[in-house]
């Protein structure tokens, strides 16, 4: 019987590991490879804010997990981890429900030789009252759709001319990291874009943007040369940037911060702080943090089974030298799924396991068509500072190369060819 390897989440490093797995050890019968996710779908998840305001189609850009398996000779399996054996080696699955609450697949068990979870991190809210129940989340394809609808049902309501609707809207993000910022400037082009196909009753400059930070400056994980001009672009699009404001409470109409202001707004989004989710702390006798990522060693075998790997946002994996671990962050989840590529192999062989070693490539944010900014770091150039359309085509980039990942040279060609003839046809915005 061929080696059982289990990948549970298809997000972009875990697809992007069983994809390369099933196109070496799958398709040679080495190894016998099965990716499980809750969803049918998969869509590159720094792609969400796009999604959110609508300047990008969900539906054109996913990739559908059966089809993606059929082609790189592994098997999908619908389903949501709810547990863990680890004395007979299977992982429970929960059962899927339909739209109607009709049981679609049944709960189930998996067995596994290697098991590998890639399960990534949602927002953490931090337990602020009020959040939960008042902000939307940019975790999921879904939630980013949902912030969209409502966007445009404001935008909908007012070009109907009800009398009660007020013909402006206001919008609170909390978190200034990466998706705050990008979400706030993919907004403010989107304003441009609705009144530009006559959804005008709302006029651009009456759509209030707050991006809301505790630390003292926006992109506080990035070099204070980068925060600068992106806090500078911000301003000059008429985001309203606050920083060392750290919210309190979350009311249906407002945010209220720690020293008593009051921050009104139509549509609350929460975008700070990541966690690990929840289940991953139950889980059947693994170690984690305080953020529910699971510990792991440098080779990314958990730190008390060596049969269970993790990776990604959901893994605290150490980094020499340094009281830090790997930041969660895209680049790092495509080193490690290209490194344990390499290492599931050499485990079926019975050889020594390499450890991992996070390379900084630099950072790149995008602020809509507006600009980008950010640095490239390498051995050959140092860290080189970018800005505007030289930054925005590296960062388009970062998406061909995970395209690249998992389609291949030919068919991403073909896909950028197809985006670039159907952008004639289409609106530049969603407005649906």
């Amino acid at each position: 019987m061929s080696h059982r390897i289990v990948i549970v989440g298809g997000g972009a490093g875990g697809l992007e590991l069983a994809t390369r797995l099933g196109k070496t050890l799958g398709k040679r019968g080495t190894a016998s490879v099965m990716l499980v996710d809750a969803n049918l779908t998969h869509i590159w998840k720094p792609l969400l804010h796009e999604v959110a305001a609508g300047s990008l189609n969900s539906s054109e850009d996913e990739l559908n997990y059966v089809a993606q398996a059929k082609w790189n000779h592994f098997e999908f399996q619908l389903g949501r981890m709810s547990g863990l054996d680890r004395a007979q080696k299977k992982i429970q699955l929960a059962a899927t429900y339909d739209e109607n609450g009709v049981e679609l697949v049944p709960a189930r068990e998996v067995a596994y030789d290697s098991l590998v979870i890639s399960v990534g991190s949602t927002t953490n809210d931090f337990g602020t009252q009020g959040a939960a129940q008042h902000c939307l989340f940019l975790d999921t394809r879904k939630q980013a759709e949902r912030f969209h609808q409502q966007l445009l049902n404001h935008y909908l309501r007012a070009h109907a001319g009800q009398t009660d609707v007020i013909e402006q809207i206001s919008v609170a993000i909390v978190g200034a990291g990466a998706t705050g910022v990008e979400l706030a400037a993919e907004l403010h082009n989107a304003a441009h874009e609705l009144a530009a196909y006559g959804l005008d009753r709302i006029k651009p400059e009456n759509m209030h943007i707050t991006l809301i930070e505790a630390g003292p400056r926006v992109l506080p994980a990035l070099p204070e040369r980068i925060s600068g001009p992106v806090h500078k672009t911000l301003e000059k699009l008429g985001v309203n940037v606050m920083t060392n404001a750290s919210v309190s409470e979350v009311t249906a109409d407002s945010l209220i911060t720690a020293d008593g202001n009051e921050i009104k707004a139509s549509l609350k989004v929460w975008a700070a702080g990541i966690r690990a989710p929840g289940f991953l702390k139950d889980i059947d006798g693994l170690e984690t943090n305080r953020i529910n990522q699971l510990q792991v060693l440098p080779t990314l075998q958990t730190t008390r089974d060596e049969n269970i790997f993790a990776f990604g946002d959901c893994a605290a994996c150490p980094q020499p030298g340094s009281d830090r671990n790997v930041p969660p962050r895209a680049q790092a989840a495509h080193q490690q799924a290209s490194l344990l590529a390499k290492s599931l192999k050499l485990r079926i062989e019975g050889k020594t396991l390499p450890e991992y070693k996070y390379t900084d490539y630099g950072s790149l944010i995008s602020l809509s068509r507006f600009s980008a900014v950010g640095n490239l770091m390498g051995n050959l150039t140092g860290s080189v500072m970018l800005e505007g359309w030289l930054a925005r085509m590296f960062y388009v980039s970062l998406y061909r190369m995970h395209q690249m990942a998992l389609y291949g040279p030919f068919r991403t060609a073909m896909l950028m060819l197809g985006s670039k003839i159907g952008r004639g046809t289409e609106p530049r915005l969603k407005l649906h």
